[in-house]
């Protein structure tokens, strides 16, 4: 802990850390480090790699339908429009992008003004976007961290001489996009799994918080991927996955193959794997095993000139 101390006291404090994404990027090392450990059997976890329970009691889940949830939303969102007083919100709004630009005013003060005329956040946010512009993320991954703290094993080699054999035949190493879709902010879990699909020989992407089905499809079409891991941990799986298949297909791309991870209800599963999921791995789920499965599909899926 004091070597940390000392190491962000050198750069200058801990609002540097952060805002070079050294932090993250530590915070993420660690929980590499100890996924490998869990997954090597290193450290115990009572019921995921220790324990196991023959069989797992079924949980009951309240099932919201966010389709209907997102849908009241904009209703409401058409009520109050249709019924505040349009010029004096856009006079509002103009207000805070001018002060915004010349540093006139409080931009708290009439960020207040303005919702209390019944703008919404979304114009609020975009009036200051039009002079700040909007934060972009830069991904970055760490390597060598999860293979590092997993220690020696004949079925991580075995798993690398597939992976090799894969790209010996086809040219290329199969290549993986993880993807954060709707607003699933939670990215850890999912850069843990890309460090550790790289350490083990695949070629990832990590695509950008908050993309849409179709943003994702897109990127993972010009990128030129064989598979796309969707990270959900914000139950959305049911509207976003099928969503995503959808927009690979209308775009000529079914040979590409569709994973979730995450936090998803057991009883959900078979809706997953009838909209076109290939894979499903839950909590506790190894990677190793996750990075077989994945290459497997790979190698059954079609070719894009016969999908």
């Amino acid at each position: 802990a004091w070597a940390t101390i000392q190491e962000v006291e050198k750069m200058g404090g801990m609002t540097h850390a952060v805002d070079t994404g050294w932090a993250k990027l530590q915070i993420e090392k660690c929980a590499a480090e100890k996924q490998a450990r869990i997954d090597s059997g290193q450290d115990t976890i009572v019921g995921v790699n220790k324990y196991k329970l023959a069989k797992e009691d079924a949980i009951d889940i309240l099932d919201v339908d966010n389709v209907a949830v997102r849908e009241a939303q904009i209703a409401r969102l058409k009520k109050v429009r249709g019924e505040r007083d349009a010029a004096a919100v856009q006079a509002a709004l103009d207000a805070l992008t001018a002060a915004a630009k010349d540093g006139s005013g409080n931009l708290l003060d009439l960020a207040i003004k303005a919702t209390r005329l019944r703008a919404t956040v979304g114009e609020i946010s975009d009036a200051l976007e039009k002079v700040y512009g909007r934060h972009r993320a830069t991904n970055q991954t760490v390597s060598g961290v999860y293979s590092a703290a997993f220690g020696q094993s004949a079925g991580i080699d075995e798993l690398r001489d597939l992976v090799d054999e894969f790209a010996a035949a086809e040219g290329r190493r199969p290549r993986l996009m993880i993807a954060k879709l709707g607003q699933d902010g939670h990215d850890r879990g999912a850069k843990v799994v890309a460090t550790a699909f790289a350490d083990l020989g695949f070629d990832v992407d990590v695509g950008p918080l908050f993309q849409t089905p179709e943003e994702a499809a897109r990127q993972a079409i010009e990128n030129d991927v064989h598979a796309i891991g969707v990270s959900t941990l914000a139950a959305g799986h049911k509207t976003l996955v099928p969503t995503l298949v959808k927009a690979l297909k209308d775009q000529g791309a079914e040979d590409i193959v569709v994973f979730v991870g995450g936090v998803i209800p057991a009883q959900d599963y078979d809706f997953l794997f009838k909209s076109g999921a290939k894979g499903i791995f839950g909590p506790g789920t190894p990677i190793p095993q996750c990075a077989h499965e994945v290459l497997r599909a790979i190698r059954a899926a079609p070719s894009p000139a016969s999908a």
